[in-house]
Protein backbone atom coordinates (compact mmCIF):
# COMPACT_ATOMS: atom_id res chain seq x y z
CA UNK A 1 0.00 0.00 0.00
CA UNK A 2 1.38 3.36 -1.01
CA UNK A 3 2.22 6.02 2.00
CA UNK A 4 -0.44 8.42 -0.40
CA UNK A 5 -3.45 6.30 0.44
CA UNK A 6 -2.13 5.67 4.15
CA UNK A 7 -1.95 9.47 4.39
CA UNK A 8 -4.99 9.85 2.97
CA UNK A 9 -6.62 7.14 4.95
CA UNK A 10 -5.47 8.32 8.14
CA UNK A 11 -6.91 11.94 7.27
CA UNK A 12 -9.97 10.48 6.44
CA UNK A 13 -10.93 8.46 9.44
CA UNK A 14 -9.34 11.96 11.62
CA UNK A 15 -11.94 13.66 9.32
CA UNK A 16 -14.73 11.44 10.30
CA UNK A 17 -13.89 11.17 14.31
CA UNK A 18 -14.32 15.31 14.65
CA UNK A 19 -17.30 14.61 12.77
CA UNK A 20 -18.85 12.01 14.93
CA UNK A 21 -17.66 13.43 18.51
CA UNK A 22 -18.60 17.22 17.22
CA UNK A 23 -21.98 15.89 16.94
CA UNK A 24 -22.04 13.86 19.83
CA UNK A 25 -20.27 16.19 22.49
CA UNK A 26 -20.67 19.55 20.68
CA UNK A 27 -24.41 18.86 20.09
CA UNK A 28 -25.92 15.98 21.60
CA UNK A 29 -24.05 16.66 25.31
CA UNK A 30 -25.38 20.09 24.73
CA UNK A 31 -28.92 19.86 24.27
CA UNK A 32 -28.94 16.45 26.66
CA UNK A 33 -27.68 18.64 29.61
CA UNK A 34 -29.82 21.86 28.33
CA UNK A 35 -32.69 19.32 28.38
CA UNK A 36 -32.10 17.88 32.25
CA UNK A 37 -32.03 21.61 33.03
CA UNK A 38 -34.84 22.63 31.91
CA UNK A 39 -36.90 19.72 32.90
CA UNK A 40 -35.65 19.75 36.31
CA UNK A 41 -34.58 23.31 37.41
CA UNK A 42 -36.16 25.34 34.84
CA UNK A 43 -36.17 28.29 37.27
CA UNK A 44 -32.44 27.86 37.60
CA UNK A 45 -31.34 27.34 34.12
CA UNK A 46 -33.36 30.26 33.06
CA UNK A 47 -30.90 32.63 35.27
CA UNK A 48 -33.09 32.89 38.22
CA UNK A 49 -34.81 35.95 37.30
CA UNK A 50 -36.32 38.18 39.89
CA UNK A 51 -40.39 38.82 39.99
CA UNK A 52 -39.95 42.13 38.57
CA UNK A 53 -37.77 41.23 35.36
CA UNK A 54 -35.12 43.10 36.31
CA UNK A 55 -31.94 41.15 37.00
CA UNK A 56 -31.79 37.38 38.82
CA UNK A 57 -31.95 36.65 42.73
CA UNK A 58 -28.51 34.68 42.44
CA UNK A 59 -27.05 38.19 42.23
CA UNK A 60 -26.88 40.78 44.45
CA UNK A 61 -28.06 44.38 44.00
CA UNK A 62 -27.27 47.88 45.20
CA UNK A 63 -30.57 50.16 46.78
CA UNK A 64 -28.50 53.06 46.55
CA UNK A 65 -29.07 56.55 44.91
CA UNK A 66 -27.38 57.94 42.25
CA UNK A 67 -24.29 59.47 44.26
CA UNK A 68 -23.97 55.58 46.07
CA UNK A 69 -25.89 56.66 49.54
CA UNK A 70 -27.83 53.59 50.97
CA UNK A 71 -31.87 54.30 50.01
CA UNK A 72 -33.36 54.48 53.56
CA UNK A 73 -36.14 52.71 52.43
CA UNK A 74 -34.31 49.46 51.20
CA UNK A 75 -32.86 46.60 52.95
CA UNK A 76 -29.19 47.05 51.87
CA UNK A 77 -27.19 44.48 50.72
CA UNK A 78 -23.41 43.57 51.71
CA UNK A 79 -20.78 45.29 50.39
CA UNK A 80 -19.32 44.44 46.72
CA UNK A 81 -15.75 44.11 45.70
CA UNK A 82 -16.87 43.22 42.40
CA UNK A 83 -16.03 45.98 39.62
CA UNK A 84 -18.24 48.94 40.37
CA UNK A 85 -20.31 46.57 42.62
CA UNK A 86 -21.85 43.49 41.70
CA UNK A 87 -20.77 43.83 38.15
CA UNK A 88 -21.01 40.29 37.26
CA UNK A 89 -18.02 40.87 34.49
CA UNK A 90 -15.75 41.57 37.40
CA UNK A 91 -17.03 39.19 39.82
CA UNK A 92 -14.21 38.77 42.87
CA UNK A 93 -13.49 40.01 46.75
CA UNK A 94 -10.71 42.64 47.12
CA UNK A 95 -7.69 40.13 47.82
CA UNK A 96 -6.53 42.08 50.84
CA UNK A 97 -5.86 40.22 53.71
CA UNK A 98 -7.31 40.60 57.25
CA UNK A 99 -4.81 42.65 58.72
CA UNK A 100 -4.64 45.20 55.61
CA UNK A 101 -4.96 49.23 56.99
CA UNK A 102 -7.07 49.76 53.94
CA UNK A 103 -9.42 47.11 54.60
CA UNK A 104 -9.31 47.72 58.22
CA UNK A 105 -10.12 51.11 57.97
CA UNK A 106 -12.89 50.51 55.40
CA UNK A 107 -14.84 48.18 57.72
CA UNK A 108 -14.41 50.77 60.32
CA UNK A 109 -16.02 53.00 58.10
CA UNK A 110 -18.60 50.99 56.76
CA UNK A 111 -19.69 50.33 60.42
CA UNK A 112 -19.58 53.56 61.68
CA UNK A 113 -21.84 54.54 58.19
CA UNK A 114 -24.32 51.45 59.56
CA UNK A 115 -24.43 52.44 63.12
CA UNK A 116 -25.55 55.93 62.49
CA UNK A 117 -27.79 55.29 59.71
CA UNK A 118 -29.72 52.27 62.00
CA UNK A 119 -29.09 54.43 65.30
CA UNK A 120 -27.60 50.33 66.63
CA UNK A 121 -23.93 50.29 68.19
CA UNK A 122 -21.05 49.73 66.03
CA UNK A 123 -21.02 46.63 67.97
CA UNK A 124 -24.20 45.42 66.89
CA UNK A 125 -23.45 45.73 63.11
CA UNK A 126 -22.67 42.18 61.61
CA UNK A 127 -19.78 41.12 59.96
CA UNK A 128 -21.28 40.41 56.69
CA UNK A 129 -22.85 44.35 56.69
CA UNK A 130 -19.45 45.58 56.43
CA UNK A 131 -17.42 42.22 54.61
CA UNK A 132 -17.80 41.82 51.02
CA UNK A 133 -18.29 38.14 50.03
CA UNK A 134 -15.54 36.40 47.95
CA UNK A 135 -17.27 36.50 44.45
CA UNK A 136 -18.32 40.25 44.99
CA UNK A 137 -22.15 39.28 44.13
CA UNK A 138 -23.74 37.28 47.46
CA UNK A 139 -27.36 37.99 47.10
CA UNK A 140 -27.80 37.36 50.98
CA UNK A 141 -27.90 39.09 53.91
CA UNK A 142 -27.60 37.12 57.58
CA UNK A 143 -30.56 37.19 59.03
CA UNK A 144 -29.23 39.65 61.93
CA UNK A 145 -28.50 42.13 59.55
CA UNK A 146 -31.96 42.13 58.39
CA UNK A 147 -33.32 42.10 61.45
CA UNK A 148 -31.02 45.28 62.29
CA UNK A 149 -32.77 47.13 59.47
CA UNK A 150 -36.36 46.89 60.42
CA UNK A 151 -37.07 50.11 62.33
CA UNK A 152 -35.27 52.31 59.66
CA UNK A 153 -37.49 50.46 56.95
CA UNK A 154 -40.27 50.35 58.85
CA UNK A 155 -40.37 54.19 59.98
CA UNK A 156 -39.35 55.65 55.59
CA UNK A 157 -42.24 53.61 54.72
CA UNK A 158 -44.60 54.06 57.16
CA UNK A 159 -45.51 50.35 57.88
CA UNK A 160 -45.85 48.79 61.61
CA UNK A 161 -42.20 47.27 62.70
CA UNK A 162 -43.86 44.44 63.24
CA UNK A 163 -45.80 44.31 59.82
CA UNK A 164 -42.06 44.42 58.49
CA UNK A 165 -39.89 42.18 61.33
CA UNK A 166 -42.79 39.22 60.13
CA UNK A 167 -41.94 39.76 56.11
CA UNK A 168 -38.37 39.52 56.97
CA UNK A 169 -38.71 36.01 58.85
CA UNK A 170 -41.14 35.29 55.71
CA UNK A 171 -38.17 35.25 53.81
CA UNK A 172 -35.85 33.68 55.80
CA UNK A 173 -33.69 30.84 53.82
CA UNK A 174 -32.49 27.89 55.98
CA UNK A 175 -29.19 26.17 55.64
CA UNK A 176 -28.27 24.45 52.51
CA UNK A 177 -29.17 19.84 52.99
CA UNK A 178 -30.13 21.20 56.49
CA UNK A 179 -26.78 21.66 57.77
CA UNK A 180 -24.54 23.68 55.58
CA UNK A 181 -24.31 27.59 55.53
CA UNK A 182 -25.91 29.54 57.95
CA UNK A 183 -29.95 31.00 57.66
CA UNK A 184 -29.62 34.30 54.98
CA UNK A 185 -32.32 36.19 53.24
CA UNK A 186 -31.84 37.18 49.63
CA UNK A 187 -31.74 41.24 49.79
CA UNK A 188 -33.73 41.45 46.14
CA UNK A 189 -36.56 39.70 46.45
CA UNK A 190 -37.22 40.66 50.05
CA UNK A 191 -37.43 44.53 48.94
CA UNK A 192 -39.48 43.33 45.92
CA UNK A 193 -41.72 41.87 48.47
CA UNK A 194 -41.87 45.04 50.07
CA UNK A 195 -42.55 47.15 47.31
CA UNK A 196 -44.91 44.81 46.70
CA UNK A 197 -46.99 45.00 50.02
CA UNK A 198 -46.75 49.07 49.81
CA UNK A 199 -48.36 48.51 46.12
Amino acid sequence: MSSSRTTARTVGVAVRTMLVLTLVLGVGYTLVVTGIGQLLLPFQANGSPLADGKGSSLIGQSFTDADGEALPQYFQSRPSAAGDGYDGASSGGSNLGPENPDLVASIGERRAAIAARDGVAEADVPADAVTASGSGLDPHISVAYALLQVPRVAAERGLDEQQVRDLVESRIQGRDLGFLGEERINVAELNLALDEQEG
